[in-house]
C-alpha cells in the first residue's frame, strides 16, 4: 500500500508540473537561486513522444477489427505521451534551489533531497559518465552524465520512489550551469564557516 501511494504522488507531481510549465512557473524555489538541469531534455522527449505517436498510428492499423483491444492500447498510448509530457515538466519546474542554509538536489517528480550546508564537506566539478551502485552515493544523471560531486560530512536521508529510505553520504548530480553552481555553493559554505566561526563561546549549535 505504502508503494501503491507513492506512486500515486509521483503522478500527481507529474501533472501538477504540466501545469506550472504551462504557466511558466517553477516550483518550490521561493527566495533561493534556482539551477536548471534539463536543457537539451526536449528534443530527447520529443523523440520519445515521436515514437509513440508512430506506434499508436500502427497498432490503430493492425486493431481496427478488434475495438476492444484498439481502445485499451489508445488509452495506453495516451497515457504514456502524458507521462513523457509530465516528466519533462517535472525536470523543468523543479531544479536545484540553493538556500541560504540548504541545498535542495531534485530530479523530476522523484528526487527531492534537502542537504543542509554544514553538511557539505567538499563539492567539486566533476564529468562523471559512467555510474556503478554503491551504498551511501546518490547519482542524478542527465544525459548519461554527472556535472557535480557533494561531499558530506554526515549521511542524509533519501526517500526513494517507492519510499524506501537510503542514507547518503556523496551525491553525483548535474547541472546546465554547472560552473554557476558550483561558485555559488562555495561561497555559501564559505559564509556558513564565517557564521561559524563568528558565534558566540558557548552558543547552542545549530539545528539539524
Amino acid at each position: 500500500m505504502r508503494a501503491a501511494r507513492c506512486l500515486i504522488r509521483h503522478e500527481i507531481r507529474l501533472l501538477v508540473s504540466l501545469a506550472l510549465w504551462a504557466g511558466r512557473r517553477l516550483h518550490g524555489v521561493g527566495d533561493g537561486r534556482a539551477f536548471g538541469y534539463a536543457r537539451g531534455q526536449g528534443a530527447v522527449m520529443a523523440g520519445f513522444g515521436f515514437v509513440c505517436l508512430v506506434e499508436t498510428f500502427t497498432m490503430s492499423v493492425l486493431l481496427r477489427d478488434r475495438p476492444t483491444a484498439h481502445r485499451v492500447v489508445l488509452v495506453l498510448d495516451l497515457y504514456t505521451l502524458l507521462f513523457l509530457g509530465g516528466l519533462y515538466a517535472a525536470m523543468a519546474v523543479r531544479p536545484h534551489v540553493l538556500y541560504g542554509d540548504e541545498l535542495r538536489v531534485r530530479y523530476a517528480g522523484h528526487v527531492d533531497l534537502r542537504i543542509p550546508l554544514e553538511r557539505i564537506a567538499a563539492v567539486r566539478r566533476e564529468r562523471v559518465h559512467t555510474h556503478g551502485r554503491a551504498d551511501g552515493e546518490l547519482n542524478l544523471a542527465v544525459g548519461s552524465q554527472t556535472s557535480l560531486t557533494l561531499e558530506l560530512t554526515e549521511p542524509v536521508a533519501h526517500f526513494t520512489l517507492l519510499g524506501g529510505r537510503r542514507y547518503l553520504t556523496l551525491v553525483r548530480l548535474h547541472a546546465d550551469d554547472a560552473d554557476s553552481l558550483v561558485q555559488a555553493l562555495t561561497q555559501a559554505l564559505e559564509q556558513e564557516l564565517t557564521r561559524e566561526r563568528n558565534a558566540p563561546p558557548g552558543a547552542p549549535d545549530r539545528p539539524r
